[in-house]
């Protein structure tokens, strides 16, 4: 339609101007992580964001690693993160780059600084060059190393490469303003002596280049177009635009802000995170009950629920957050219609149909999912003896519960009515058997309108369903008293995990890492990628079924 309203986001609107003009022709854009740790949810909307306006505008999207600081740097961040952005569906192609493949053009751009009289070989400690710089409101103080010589600070500089200096005993610094209002432009430094192993160089370098310089660099070199990052990097723009204009490059990237995603009572931080690894609070970087790319994978979310998450988020220039039952609202919507629906009884206690055959099995045929027929039908097990639930059976039963209590009627789902006659109970007074009569007539499918039931409950043969362990998570953080302590703890739910062993339909007895499940009434459920086996199946619950979480309008 010629009057169609396309709506744009203001990133966009800032890259269909940059076309107009010939700013740029083609777009490029690039999800720039240190690998210091797992990606979390907020790392997926970076993600999904610089892809997406690669996509959009028939772009490149470029991968590439920050690893300019050694010290908390692995290989084993570097292969989580890649698996995690290829899981996102976010496709680098053949354009996979890291900082340190750079590490030579930068030591050539700081010499190029040098030579232009626009960077500086300092002696200050880092205490004070912080002493130097000044306040918000008073400006700095000149380092009086600031008018050396473009000789004596290439042989300083090269004397800094050749590893004749300790740690922290000369840096190179840019020589801007040290008068400036934005404290990121009082001469900040640029390179300093480090002598620390990388991972990808080893002991190639002793002098490693800071954040704030390579990362324009690094920009410029592969035609990254516009550099999309988070609000905190506003204030360090001036500095950015500066290294890329004093080293001359031909077509500077353009760098834009957008507002962080943030979510209501969960652990983003990486440093946190880590902590909660290392005091073993939680089994890992994948732990189900964080929110790193990694965990929700294992917990069961998809690619397509956080997409369609990050899409509800949007992208804004202010910093607000976003109630994590959104992200969970997000995950049904997508496996609804997706998933089989299948029984398992998480809290199992024994139900004896009294006049039912003994021995007798026979097999009832059940929908996957009443609300998508292309998933087909099944056929379950049925026998005299099951497990059903054990909230399921109450022997004085509040008013409208209507589930079995001795005296009253219910559809076993997908089978027959069945009416309570007895129960037994265990020394200390626990239900552990309920009796029932069968109608036979009341089968379902078979059209039976004789009479109507008010409850229906499911169930699991007791002869042939298998045990599995299931997983149920609450929220890893105790919400009354919010996620942070005054001394910068984390306030922990000790009831964030509890374990049950349940009952389920053999036919989730061989399911694969990953496999996800509708537990009829009890929520979805996911194959835990770590901890199952052939024959001892473990299952995490994504989510609950039902949430008083409403889209806002």
């Amino acid at each position: 339609m010629e009057n169609e309203v396309v709506s744009r986001n203001f990133i966009e609107q800032i890259i269909d101007q940059d076309l107009a003009e010939g700013a740029c022709e083609t777009v490029c854009t690039r999800f720039p992580p240190e690998p210091n740790g797992y990606l979390h949810i907020g790392h997926a909307k970076s993600i999904l964001l610089n892809y997406g306006l690669a996509q959009k505008y028939h772009g490149r999207f470029n991968m590439r690693f920050d690893d300019t600081n050694p010290t908390k740097e692995k290989d084993e961040f570097v292969e989580s993160i890649k698996a995690d952005v290829s899981w996102l569906g976010a496709d680098w192609e053949d354009r996979l780059y890291f900082a340190s493949d750079y590490f030579h053009q930068m030591y050539e751009a700081a010499v190029k600084l040098i030579q232009k009289g626009k960077a500086y070989v300092c002696d200050l400690s880092a205490e004070e060059i912080r002493a130097y710089r000044g306040t918000l409101t008073e400006p700095g103080k000149d380092s009086p190393y600031r008018n050396r010589g473009v000789e004596e600070n290439l042989r300083f500089f090269e004397e800094m490469r050749e590893g004749k200096y300790a740690d922290g005993e000369k840096v190179l610094r840019a020589r801007i303003d040290m008068a400036s209002p934005n404290i990121n432009m009082r001469d900040p430094v640029i390179y300093r002596v480090a002598r620390m192993s990388h991972h990808r160089t080893g002991d190639t370098w002793c002098i490693y280049p800071m954040y704030d310089f390579a990362h324009p660099i690094e920009d410029a070199i592969e035609g990254v177009t516009h550099s999309i990052c988070t609000l905190e990097f506003e204030d360090h723009r001036p500095l950015y635009d500066w290294v890329v204009r004093e080293l001359e490059y031909p077509h500077p990237p353009k760098q834009i802000e957008f507002a962080k995603l943030y979510l209501t009572n969960v652990v983003t931080g990486k440093r946190y995170i880590k902590k909660l690894v290392e005091e073993g609070i939680v089994d890992g970087w994948d732990d189900p009950r964080l929110v790193s790319i990694a965990a929700l994978r294992r917990r069961g979310f998809t690619p397509e629920s956080i997409r369609m998450f990050v899409d509800l988020c949007g992208v804004a220039k202010a910093n607000s957050s976003v109630d994590y039952a959104m992200l969970e609202y997000c995950i049904r919507e997508d496996l609804k219609l997706k998933r089989p629906r299948m029984m398992a009884v998480l809290d199992p206690i024994r139900l004896v149909i009294d006049n039912y055959p003994e021995g007798q099995t026979e097999y009832l045929e059940a929908d996957n999912n009443l609300e998508n027929e292309t998933l087909g039908k099944r056929q379950v097990p049925f026998g005299r003896e099951l497990y059903i639930e054990r909230e399921d059976f109450m022997e004085i039963p509040p008013k409208k519960y209507k589930r079995l209590y001795p005296g009253n009627e219910v559809r076993l789902m997908n089978a027959y009515f069945v009416r309570c006659v007895d129960f037994e109970k265990d020394a200390d007074g626990n239900v552990t058997v309920v009796h029932c009569t069968y109608d036979p007539e009341t089968k379902c499918g078979t059209g039976f309108t004789g009479r109507k039931v008010k409850g229906t409950i499911h169930w699991v043969s007791a002869d042939e369903s298998v045990e599995a362990e299931v997983r149920l998570y609450e929220n890893l953080i105790n919400e009354e008293k919010g996620v942070y302590n005054e001394d910068g703890s984390i306030n922990i739910n000790p009831d964030s995990l509890r374990v049950q062993k349940a009952r389920i339909e053999p036919a989730l007895a061989d399911a694969e890492a990953y496999e996800s499940f509708q537990f009829v009434r009890n929520g979805y459920f996911c194959v835990d990628c770590k901890d199952s086996r052939p024959g001892a199946p473990v299952f995490n619950r994504i989510v609950s079924l039902k949430s008083s979480f409403k889209l806002p309008k």
